[in-house]
């Protein structure tokens, strides 16, 4: 058996794989040396950043630029944070005129639905 870790939509997932040759036979393999896993990316939580309407993630992906600085003033239809899925860009826009606060950061990966900012 040997160990993998796969990450898919920003979730990471232990699984086990074991190598079955033609003839039915079950590969064995000595066991190695424990190796030091990388930590795993955080994805962010659905959590409102203040007092607004919400902004949630249209899709999974990576948070790859947020447009304006936190309290900046924003118009409707103003891209705001351009996520990244599947090396392409997909920007999000905002739903209303207001002050925005962001409750993501860049480099940050996040779910469908995940909260990425409020507009008050």
């Amino acid at each position: 058996m040997r160990k993998f870790n796969i990450n898919v939509n920003g979730k990471a997932y232990a699984v086990e794989v074991e190598e079955i040759l033609e003839d039915g036979q079950v590969v064995v393999s000595a066991p190695k040396a424990a190796v030091a896993s990388a930590p795993k990316a955080a994805v962010s939580a659905p959590v409102a950043a203040g007092n607004g309407e919400p902004v949630n993630a249209p899709m999974p992906g990576l948070v790859k630029k947020l447009a304006f600085a936190n309290g900046a003033t924003v118009n409707k239809g103003d891209t705001i944070i351009i996520l990244e899925a599947m090396k392409m860009d997909t920007p999000v826009s905002a739903p209303k005129d207001g002050v925005i606060t962001y409750s993501t950061s860049e480099g940050s990966n996040v779910d469908t639905g995940a909260v990425l900012c409020t507009i008050a």
